[in-house]
C-alpha cells in the first residue's frame, strides 16, 4: 500500500534552495533567506537570541502580544529593554520611534511586529524604517501576519531581519517559516558569544552549513511535507499575482469594517482609524455589556464555517476577529461573518441590521 502523503521521494537540496530564492523574490529581497524547519516563533526567537546580549539596547516596540513576548526574550538574552507601547487599537508612529532614539541615542536594535493579527493593527514599517537607519540601529520586524496580505520589503525599508509564516494571508502551511538575513545581521551575530550553536534555534549554524556552502547539502532531513506545502503556497501566489492576493486582503478588511459599523447593535471596528487597520484579519469591539467570546460561539452555531474568532486571553471578553486571511479573503467569508455576527446580536436583543450592512460590505469592496 502506498501513500501519496507519505512514499515520497526525498526533498532535494536543489528544490530546497529554489523554494528559498521562490520566498527570496516574494519579499523582493537581495538578502539570505533561510527556511526554518518550524513555525515562526522558532526563527522569530532565533533571531533575537543570536543578535541580542549584554551588550545590546533594543527599543522594543509593543503594539500587541508578540511585541511583549519578544521583549521577554530580550531581557532573557541579557539586553537592555526600553519597551515603547501604544494601546492595542492604534498604530505606533515614526515620531515615537524618533522620540524614543532622542531619549536612548543608545539604541542599537529595534524591533517590531508589522501586523498585529490578534489586536488588527498595522504599524507603517516603511517610515519607521528611515528612522532606525538614520541612526544606525539593527531592525527586526515580524512580519508573519502581514506577509502576503499587504506589502513586505526588507531591502526598501532597511529591514535586517524580517521573519515571515506561511499560515496567515499566503493560505499555507504553518509548519514551516522564513528569516531573511542582512550582512549586517550576520555579522552581529558572528560577534555575540551568546548566539545559538548547534542549536535548533540558531539561524548560525544554516549559515556555516548550509548558505555558505553553497546550498548544496541540507543539514539535516527536512520537514518535507511542510516543504511542498509551502512550494504549492508560492505557487499559487505567483499564478494569482501578490499584487492581487493583497488587493483581495484589502478589500476583505475594507469591506468587514464597513459592514460592522453598519450592522448595528453596538458592534464597531476594534482598531478605530481605517489606515492603522490591517488587512489580514479585522477586529471589532463587542457591544456594551456583551462578552466577545459569547457573542462568537453564538455566531459560529448559526454557522460554523465562517472564520471568526474572540481574541485572546484578557482579549476574549471584548475583541471579536474576523479572519478573513488566506483562502477566506473573500466576499463569501466577509458575507458570511457579518450575517452571524448580526444572527448572534438580535439573539441577544439588541437592534442589527443585517441585509443592510451586507449592502454596505458589497459596496466597499468595490
Amino acid at each position: 500500500m502506498t501513500h501519496p502523503f507519505l512514499d515520497l521521494a526525498p526533498l532535494t537540496a536543489a528544490r530546497f534552495a529554489s523554494v528559498e530564492d521562490r520566498v527570496a523574490r516574494l519579499l523582493r529581497t537581495e538578502q539570505d533567506v533561510v527556511i526554518m524547519q518550524g513555525e515562526a516563533l522558532l526563527p522569530l526567537e532565533g533571531a533575537i537570541r543570536a543578535t541580542a546580549g549584554p551588550g545590546t539596547t533594543a527599543l522594543n516596540v509593543i503594539t500587541g502580544p508578540y511585541g511583549q513576548t519578544f521583549g521577554d526574550w530580550l531581557r532573557d538574552c541579557g539586553a537592555t529593554v526600553i519597551d515603547l507601547a501604544v494601546p492595542f487599537h492604534t498604530a505606533v508612529t515614526a515620531d515615537q520611534i524618533r522620540e524614543a532614539f532622542t531619549g536612548h541615542p543608545e539604541i542599537d536594535f529595534v524591533s517590531l511586529v508589522h501586523a498585529e493579527a490578534a489586536t488588527g493593527n498595522t504599524n507603517p514599517v516603511a517610515e519607521i524604517g528611515e528612522v532606525v537607519r538614520e541612526r544606525g540601529a539593527l531592525f527586526y520586524l515580524d512580519a508573519v501576519a502581514s506577509v502576503g496580505a499587504e506589502p513586505v520589503l526588507p531591502d526598501a525599508w532597511g529591514v535586517d531581519l524580517c521573519v515571515i509564516g506561511a499560515q496567515k494571508a499566503m493560505g499555507g502551511p504553518a509548519g514551516v517559516s522564513a528569516v531573511s538575513v542582512s550582512e549586517r545581521a550576520w555579522a552581529r551575530m558572528a560577534a555575540n558569544p551568546r548566539a545559538p550553536r548547534r542549536s535548533y534555534l540558531s539561524l548560525l549554524d544554516w549559515k556555516e552549513r548550509w548558505l555558505d556552502g553553497g546550498r548544496t547539502a541540507l543539514p539535516h532531513a527536512p520537514a518535507q511535507l511542510e516543504m511542498l506545502a509551502l512550494e504549492a503556497c508560492v505557487e499559487r501566489i505567483e499564478a494569482d499575482g501578490l499584487d492581487a492576493v493583497m488587493a483581495r486582503h484589502r478589500r476583505a478588511a475594507s469591506a468587514t469594517r464597513a459592514g460592522a459599523r453598519a450592522v448595528g447593535g453596538g458592534l464597531e471596528p476594534y482598531v478605530y482609524e481605517d489606515r492603522e487597520a490591517a488587512p489580514v484579519a479585522t477586529t471589532l469591539r463587542a457591544p456594551s455589556g456583551v462578552v466577545a467570546s459569547e457573542l462568537v460561539a453564538r455566531a459560529l452555531e448559526s454557522d460554523p464555517g465562517a472564520p471568526l474568532a474572540a481574541g485572546g486571553g484578557a482579549l476574549a471578553k471584548e475583541m471579536i476577529r474576523v479572519n478573513h486571511y488566506g483562502v477566506d479573503a473573500t466576499r463569501g467569508a466577509v458575507r458570511a461573518s457579518l450575517s452571524a455576527l448580526g444572527a448572534a446580536l438580535a439573539a441577544k436583543g439588541l437592534r442589527v441590521d443585517v441585509e443592510g450592512a451586507l449592502r454596505v460590505a458589497e459596496e466597499a469592496w468595490r
